[in-house]
């Protein structure tokens, strides 16, 4: 996809990657809805798209409250008459520690925020998207996503896990009725934000996310731009062969532009479980189980 004159949707940004994203789509071309909960961080995201020559409109909206997602997306046709790319940054990761001291309500939230939040503001854009054929969104991966557990942040990582399968899903139920709109998780990788910074802010916090405060400063902390140049690579490339798939900062997205069909074919690039007999699933399983 070509972002030049497309509409694209922002959550979460006025800040980190979420506002990273929002300035990379504005450089591409794109108009930019730059959406999240606070209202003076948005204009800041705004001021910085204008300042290079972009568009953009700054819309507050809580995505866990289908009243607002609502009223987002439709002051986004209003402005621009289409949306054309959802990219669900929005999160949260509120609650850390260990599952038995952990505060029901807190832990929720950040499911809610990550997982039910995700859900609304997709759930309301692919009407419009699927009329027209095409489009494309992308969820946010994260730590517990698909590349394993996250010890000492349970609800942020089953959060982002679930995440995982709903955009494999979306992406089979779109193929199932033959629609062009497209499905997609992106990995960031470690930045450091105000989100991760809030990890170790205390000793308690840190004794469970003490790797945190190891990558910080390290060569594994990334710049929020890197993901925003990700982004807009898989955009570039983006196709049905790799619909539903999970993609990473780091990828060489010209050898997956290459290997499209092959990606496809051997189910790459998605969460497996793994058997003494190789990647297992969903179906068909196997007729009998190893015992030695």
């Amino acid at each position: 996809m070509d972002l030049g004159g497309k509409t694209a949707i922002v959550t979460g940004a006025g800040s980190g990657i979420g506002r990273a994203v929002a300035c990379a789509f504005a450089g591409a071309g794109a108009r930019v809805v730059c959406a999240g909960r606070r209202v003076e961080k948005l204009r800041e995201t705004l001021g910085s798209i204008e300042k290079e020559g972009g568009t953009g409109i700054a819309v507050p909206v809580d995505t866990t409250d289908r009243g607002q997602v609502k009223a987002m997306v439709e002051t986004a046709l209003c402005t621009y008459g289409g949306i054309d790319v959802l990219f669900n940054c929005a999160g949260s990761f509120s609650f850390v520690g260990p599952v038995w001291e952990a505060d029901p309500e807190t832990w929720w939230r950040d499911v809610t925020v990550n997982l039910f939040g995700s859900m609304l503001c997709t759930r309301e854009v692919l009407p419009l998207m699927m009329e027209k054929n095409s489009g494309v969104i992308i969820n946010m991966d994260g730590g517990g996503g698909s590349n394993g557990p996250n010890i000492g942040g349970s609800a942020y990582g089953c959060s982002k896990a679930a995440l995982l399968r709903f955009t494999e899903g979306l992406a089979g139920e779109l193929e199932r009725v033959r629609s062009g709109v497209l499905a997609f998780c992106m990995m960031p990788g470690f930045v450091r934000t105000e989100m991760t910074e809030r990890l170790v802010d205390t000793p308690a916090r840190e004794k469970w996310q003490g790797h945190v405060r190891k990558l910080m400063g390290s060569e594994m902390e990334l710049p929020p731009e890197a993901c925003a140049r990700a982004t807009v690579e898989l955009l570039r490339i983006a196709s049905p062969d790799l619909n539903g798939r999970i993609f990473y900062v780091d990828t060489d997205y010209r050898r997956v532009e290459r290997n499209g069909e092959k990606i496809r074919r051997k189910n790459l690039y998605v969460m497996h479980l793994l058997t003494l007999d190789g990647p297992l699933g969903p179906w068909p399983r196997p007729k009998k189980h190893e015992t030695s």
